[in-house]
């Protein structure tokens, strides 16, 4: 690990005498190049900095220790500063183990969200609004944007699907791990008796495709229009702004209503229907294209990535890892940073677990 990170080093150093020369200066493509490289070598070698200092600090003490201190009261405090730089160096370590990950292509794009209600009808429908609320939330806390693409609400306030859009830098890196069966155990707004029900939603992350990522061949599609249902203000109902997209060779179907427009609606499906099939393209699978269509026939209680539980007692867990905490209310306000590096960390150690 140490050789990789010195060359890490090495080449961030070059980036950075590179950078300031005229003739890379003036040269548009390949300044924005170096400057995209490192951006993404720049927590490493800090990271990396961080460690070497630790280090540094760690042989030190273990030498004095070595030779022996006379003063007592001195020994004590070299005993304790051996310690703290002896724990430093090991979480860095960890830290390093994830920075050094190999990194996904789609990393850096925007990403499509989808979430359905699985089992637990109202309930289910009512608790994907709350995952919306939550990525929402932890989107804005990292300055990413966010905007509802296509949304099938319930009378009571819930969701049977909804999908939007997270844009920013790194926003597929950061939501990639969301994708699965998420299941809550609470006494729902639906029971007036107080009984604990359980209900389950799935969610999918999608990578948003560029015209680049494949090519669409329009006659592969079906296109209807039809008059938007639901909330959404006065424009609702008058005219056929709604639109369906139907991919003919996957079966897969596109609903968008959102939008004012059946210009802008037509434009949205579109975003969703080509990251669809660029997942697929990613995967070439075509048995995966059920998952992608976002079809649930028999939700496994064994399969689900992580459990909400607010009754009898608070606790989210993530079973492809094992990490939890207590704090229900954090996760449900988008604190998910310790999810996401949990994640990181088993994968660095090899030791993820089937959901």
């Amino acid at each position: 690990m140490l050789d990789k990170l010195n060359e890490v080093e090495k080449r961030f150093e070059e980036i950075n005498a590179l950078l300031c020369e005229p003739d890379v200066v003036s040269d548009q493509e390949q300044y924005t190049k170096l400057m995209k490289e490192m951006k993404h070598l720049t927590p490493v070698v800090e990271k990396f900095r961080e460690y070497k200092k630790a280090q540094a600090e760690f042989d030190e003490c273990r030498a004095m220790l070595d030779e022996g201190v006379a003063d007592p009261d001195f020994a004590e405090m070299v005993k304790e500063e051996f310690e703290q730089s002896k724990a430093s160096t090991e979480r860095i370590t960890e830290e390093l183990k994830v920075l050094l990950l190999p990194r996904d292509p789609n990393d850096d794009k925007n990403v499509i969200i989808e979430i359905r209600g699985g089992a637990g009808g109202e309930e289910s429908a009512l608790f994907a609004g709350v995952l919306f609320r939550m990525y929402s939330m932890y989107a804005e806390s990292k300055g990413f944007k966010t905007e509802i693409m296509g949304a099938n609400e319930t009378g009571l306030g819930g969701y049977k699907e909804i999908s939007f859009s997270v844009e920013g830098d790194g926003a597929y890196s950061r939501f990639k791990f969301e994708s699965g069966v998420h299941r809550v155990q609470r006494v729902p707004e639906t029971e007036s008796q107080g009984r604990i029900h359980t209900s389950t939603v799935t969610v999918a992350v999608l990578p948003e495709a560029e015209e680049v990522d494949f090519e669409l061949n329009e006659k592969d599609l079906q296109i209807d229009t039809f008059r938007s249902s639901g909330a959404g203000g006065q424009h609702i109902n008058k005219t056929s702004s709604a639109v369906r997209l139907i991919h003919k060779p996957t079966g897969i179907v596109v609903n968008c209503q959102t939008q004012r427009s059946q210009f802008q609606n037509r434009d949205y499906a579109m975003e969703m229907l080509k990251a669809k099939l660029y997942q697929i393209a990613k995967q070439q699978h075509m048995d995966k294209i059920d998952d992608i269509k976002g079809v649930q026939n028999e939700i496994a209680w064994g399969h689900q990535i992580r459990s909400y539980v607010f009754m009898p007692y608070t606790m989210v867990k993530d079973h492809r890892t094992n990490y939890e905490t207590g704090n229900v209310d954090a996760v449900m306000d988008g604190d998910l940073d310790g999810f996401i590096f949990a994640y990181l960390k088993a994968a660095s150690r090899g030791e993820l677990q089937d959901a």
